[in-house]
């Protein structure tokens, strides 16, 4: 994904919802009626569902169809345009008899849709939204003022991706040189290889291999920087790691523990701590990386570094979910010719620690909903008894706990999303990404670290404090 198009697709919505804060009423159109009403809807409760991605018709049409028999209601989907779309929902709710009861909503939007009466504190009467079955990063992630005001649905993030075979290959290379050095034949001093190759004591090479590969997946970034300095990489490979440096979204873990924006929950304007000592240092290092991997940032896309990652030439990258099914059909199809792995992301160093960005999406229960009891008994459905074929069925990672424990590659995902930062809630700091963004591509082309954060501290203190 690519936080630029959800900037300009909620851009209408901020202003519907700084209407609401002030007590303003937005001005709307008569929807037109495109259906007629049949006889049959009327002896059976009826709710309406709304979401904006067709990736999910068919699984939330299941869904439906299921809870339907199951509960003897009748619920009915409603796929929407996501342009305008909780300006549309606003709309459908003031003058639609068809209003949308409950609807899916990136957690982002959830204080715009709260403060408009769009979204009220969840029933949750089957207990669903626990730790038990949601991670600390999802609950928060749909927390506003102390109440969870959806149910958690599936997320994105960005994680480690790495060639197993190449990472192989780099152990076998320095078990060789380990045993070269500890032995007669030595490193020759120009090339830095083993003097005698052939001469080597070969069960010695097995046995430090053996080694090297119990721990050979990078867990910091110097650690990174080891196998670009030491790798004699094969041939067809054009560098050690590529990433898509032109989007925060792939770029946040760098500095996600240390540069707060609302706290926990992305809501408190006061839990807000940019300009730090950990947050610079961690934006030095990342201005340090272009020095070894010279990615230019204004024709890097992210599609470009995956199909690379494919050809075989890069040995890391970083993915959002989407990867695991890249990656799966590449390998089906013989296009990828290699062995990989998906990890955690790695942390800047033994002492500064990385945090990936997340976003959740969530089913909210509208406050106008004459349904809401039924429309949160639906929603907990599909978040918890009818999560189990989420991935399957639409490639979106189920934020519940408890489902596809036996995909190693969606559990590495989960495993970041469980420890990241939810893009926060505050309509205040709605441009802080946009702003971030740019301080990253200045960063990378060699800005000062120093100026740059402390004139982004600045900006968002004069927005948060003008919003006051």
């Amino acid at each position: 994904m690519h936080l630029k198009s959800r900037f300009f697709a909620t851009a209408a919505v901020l202003a519907m919802a700084a209407a609401a804060v002030y007590g303003s009423t937005l001005e709307m159109s008569s929807k037109e009626e495109s259906e007629t009403e049949l006889s049959w809807f009327d002896d059976k409760e009826t709710i309406y569902f709304w979401y904006s991605d067709d990736t999910l018709t068919n699984y939330i049409s299941s869904a439906a169809v299921t809870f339907g028999e199951k509960e003897g209601v009748r619920v009915i989907p409603v796929l929407t345009d996501d342009s305008e779309y909780l300006e549309a929902i606003n709309k459908a709710t003031m003058h639609s008899e068809q209003t949308p009861d409950a609807y899916l909503i990136s957690n982002d939007s959830l204080e715009k849709a709260y403060l408009a009466t769009l979204a009220t504190e969840i029933m949750d009467s089957e207990n669903v939204c626990t730790q038990e079955n949601f991670p600390k990063a999802a609950l928060d992630a749909v927390s506003y003022e102390g109440k969870y005001i959806a149910y958690p649905m599936y997320y994105e993030t960005s994680a480690f991706v790495y060639n197993q075979t190449y990472l192989e290959t780099w152990a076998k290379q320095q078990a060789e040189k380990a045993v070269a050095s500890e032995g007669s034949a030595g490193i020759d001093e120009n090339t830095g290889e083993p003097i005698g190759g052939a001469n080597l004591d070969q069960a010695a090479v097995d046995a430090k291999t053996v080694e090297y590969l119990e721990d050979v997946v990078p867990h910091t970034v110097d650690e990174i920087l080891n196998v670009a300095d030491t790798f004699d990489v094969p041939e067809g490979v054009e560098g050690i790691m590529k990433w898509d440096v032109s989007d925060i979204f792939y770029n946040y873990w760098i500095v996600g523990n240390y540069m707060i924006v609302g706290g926990d929950t992305g809501e408190v304007a006061e839990k807000t701590n940019i300009n730090n000592e950990e947050t610079i240092k961690c934006l030095e290092v990342y201005k340090a990386l272009n020095q070894f991997f010279s990615i230019e940032s204004d024709t890097i896309t992210y599609d470009s570094v995956v199909q690379d990652f494919i050809d075989g030439k890069t040995v890391f990258t970083i993915g959002t979910s989407d990867v695991v099914a890249k990656l799966a059909k590449a390998k089906e199809e013989g296009i990828l010719a290699f062995d990989y792995g998906i990890t955690v992301m790695p942390d800047i160093s033994e002492e500064l620690k990385s945090r990936s960005m997340s976003v959740t999406n969530g089913i909210v229960v509208n406050g106008y909903s004459e349904h809401a009891e039924l429309a949160n008994q639906f929603a907990a459905y599909l978040v918890d008894e009818y999560a189990n074929t989420l991935y399957e069925r639409t490639g979106k990672m189920s934020a519940n706990k408890n489902v596809n424990k036996e995909q190693a590659q969606v559990q590495s995902f989960f495993a970041e999303y469980a420890d990241s930062v939810p893009l926060p809630k505050m309509m205040e700091t709605g441009n802080f990404w946009l702003q971030l963004e740019i301080l990253f591509s200045k960063v990378w082309n060699g800005g000062d670290v120093a100026e740059l954060v402390q004139e982004l501290a600045d900006n968002m203190a004069l927005q948060i404090g003008e919003a006051k």
